[in-house]
This record gives structure tokens, C-alpha cells and sequence, in this order.
């Protein structure tokens, strides 16, 4: 097979996907991270007042993107691993969040598929009535596991 940009070397490679590691995380890992009670992990919500009723992950601090830089030092612990979620695949808010926690000089990592991958995986969800879960999206993960075993 011939690609229009050929593969780079392995070693580019392997430097390029440990870097990326670095700066994501996925839902399923969040997810343990948070039923281990990892200390020091400040999972930030970034998204508007009107998302944030309508459900959000246990234990999330709500803290919309444009108030981090005014309010983000002092409501997450100096020392604190913060992980942002926004929407989902299709929307860079947790991007944005990231790097406004980056600017504070926190470690930071953003977790890909945002609150659209963690409901549809099944997980938790907290909504003005309790805690909810939908039905695992087979597309999104095994219908009898909340993680890909990758």
C-alpha cells in the first residue's frame, strides 16, 4: 500500500504517541482513576451552566473555560493533576480548558471523547434527579465492560 505521506520512523514514532499520552486521557481511565480515589485528581467540567445541569461526571468541579484564568488557581489545589472535559470528540472546549490550566501551571490532561463518550460508555452520570446510567453504545464500548481492554 502507498500512502500519499509515507510512515514516519519508528522512533519518531514512538516519541510522537508517548507525547500525545501525555496530554490525554480517555474516559475509561478517568473513570478508574476516579473509583481508585487517585489523590490529588481535579476533574474540571468546562462547559456552560445550561450543560452542566443536564449531567455531569461524579465528583466534576464545574468551572466554565473563561473563568479559568480568573478562578482556576484558587479553586484547584496547587500540586493537583487536573483533567478537563467538554462536549465531546466534536468540540475543542477541553482543549481550551487545558491549556488555561497549563498557564496556571498545573499538570494537565485532557480527556478525549469528553461527557458525549463517558455517558455512552455507561458511566455515572449526575443529573438534577441522581445519578444516572444510559445503556452502553456498543459502538463506544463492550456492551458488558465499561472499558476496550486495549
Amino acid at each position: 500500500m502507498t500512502f500519499s505521506v509515507p510512515p514516519a520512523d519508528p522512533a519518531t514514532a514512538a516519541a510522537h504517541f508517548r507525547a500525545r499520552l501525555s496530554f490525554e486521557t480517555d474516559v475509561s481511565d478517568v473513570h478508574a482513576a476516579l473509583e481508585a480515589g487517585t489523590p490529588g485528581l481535579v476533574v474540571v467540567d468546562s462547559r456552560g451552566d445550561a450543560a452542566w445541569r443536564q449531567g455531569h461526571l461524579p465528583g466534576a468541579l464545574h468551572l466554565p473555560t473563561a473563568e479559568i484564568a480568573a478562578r482556576g488557581a484558587e479553586l484547584v489545589p496547587a500540586g493537583s493533576t487536573v483533567v478537563t472535559y467538554c462536549w465531546g470528540p466534536g468540540c475543542n472546549g477541553a482543549t481550551r480548558a487545558a491549556l488555561e490550566f497549563a498557564r496556571l501551571g498545573r499538570p494537565v490532561k485532557e480527556m478525549i471523547g469528553g461527557f458525549e463518550y463517558w455517558a455512552r460508555e455507561g458511566l455515572p452520570v449526575v443529573t438534577p434527579t441522581g445519578t444516572v446510567r444510559r445503556r452502553v453504545d456498543e459502538l463506544t464500548a463492550p456492551r458488558s465492560a465499561v472499558a476496550c481492554d486495549c
